[in-house]
């Protein structure tokens, strides 16, 4: 009997390979002569990073960078180990570790000065340690910038009228006037970029990048006015130097406008994040012949549909007609759609009712105590 054991982290609690040798240990007390594959994945967001790398057993490299407001901070990236399959060498970046929302207090939150310069810097360090293939997720930015620090990081000039460089953050891009690219880092042309990205917004408008997303980052509705304008003033300037011009196309808005500048700088492809990481762990491979596949995350909703990890793993089981189980610290009222969309079964492995900070405590415990009786069952009904 092969099972193979696919699940997200349960965030806040669990990371996605904890969660998966958990789910293991549980089993095996009722199917020890099981063979079990073990992957770990993610759909782009928090825990990309550390999914994949443990994955492919890979690296984590640390290192300090500019944070959103301009002062150092201690981010990280992953670089893919020997079970990857790939090619070329890679790397996995979160833009959130050096981008992040959660590195701006509540008070300080203010996207009119907020950079995305620290995520440009670990592009910086990988391609320097002779990566050809970056993965970079977006999400959960501070920054509103159009992607201009992350661009000023890997050696293009933006330019006001005086010649002289811009500020950094979103109300700055209302100076440009030029992009010189002359100094862009030489290895980038070299270097392929994917870049996870589960939104459809364009960059300007009331579905753009200021509009949805700008009020989280500590935006006013007028501050939401004079980031749109200049944003769109930065993608007319784009344009004029001979890019692409991008800003309408799906899903650019995301992080602030990144999407569009790493499209415009980096030359990138904007794809769903659960298909990046599910092509590269070589997740379709691992099920063929399984006779189980199990999958899961923090919380299984009606939300889970659009491009979570659960439903990326079932749909690639489906299409190897194996059964799929979802195991979830909690289960919503609406989790139920999911069994109509390639997943068997949904668990929550939470008891009863308890306080979050117990819930995430207890996780690892209530988590394989969940998996040893599913495990029960299973080997019941296998043995009819």
């Amino acid at each position: 009997m092969k099972i193979v054991i696919a699940p997200d982290s349960f965030k806040e609690s669990l990371t996605a390979m904890e969660v998966a040798n958990e789910i293991e240990r549980g089993f095996r007390t009722a199917l020890p002569n099981a063979e079990y594959i073990k992957v770990p994945v993610a759909d782009g967001g928090e825990g990309t990073v550390q999914s994949m790398v443990d994955a492919t057993q890979g690296s984590i490299i640390k290192l300090n960078v500019t944070g959103p407001l301009g002062t150092k901070v201690q981010a990280f990236y992953g670089i893919l180990g020997a079970g990857y399959q790939g090619n070329k060498k890679t790397a996995v970046i979160e833009m959130a570790a050096a981008s992040g929302l959660h590195l701006v207090n509540e008070e300080s939150r203010n996207p009119l000065i907020t950079t995305s310069y620290g995520t440009g810097e670990l592009i910086v360090d990988a391609l320097n340690r002779g990566i050809e293939h970056i993965i970079i997720g977006l999400g959960g930015s501070a920054t509103n910038d159009g992607g201009a620090g992350m661009a000023q990081a890997i050696g293009a000039h933006l330019l006001d009228d005086t010649g002289k460089a811009i500020a950094t953050g979103g109300a700055a891009l209302a100076q440009l006037a030029t992009i010189d690219l002359k100094d862009l880092h030489p290895l980038i042309t070299k270097c392929s970029f994917e870049v996870a990205c589960d939104v459809n917004n364009p960059l300007c408008g009331n579905k753009g990048a200021s509009a949805i997303f700008g009020p989280q980052k500590g935006a006013t509705p007028q501050m939401v006015e004079q980031l749109d304008a200049a944003l769109g003033h930065y993608a007319d300037i784009i344009a004029q130097t001979g890019i692409v011009d991008n800003r309408d196309y799906p899903g650019v808005g995301a992080a602030g406008g990144m999407g569009l500048g790493v499209m415009a700088f980096l030359g990138a492809q904007l794809k769903p994040g659960i298909d990046i990481v599910m092509q590269t762990v070589n997740l379709a491979e691992c099920v063929k012949g399984a006779d189980l596949v199990i999958t899961g995350e923090g919380r299984l909703d009606s939300q889970t549909l659009h491009g979570k990890t659960p439903m990326g793993v079932a749909g690639v089981a489906k299409a190897e007609d194996v059964k799929v189980i979802a195991i979830a610290g909690c289960v919503s009222d609406d989790a139920n759609v999911l069994l109509e969309h390639g997943i068997d079964a949904l668990f929550s492995i939470t008891p009863r009712a308890l306080p979050l900070a117990e819930v995430l405590a207890s996780a690892k415990h209530n988590l394989y105590c969940t998996s040893k009786n599913i495990a029960n069952l299973y080997a019941l009904a296998a043995n009819r």
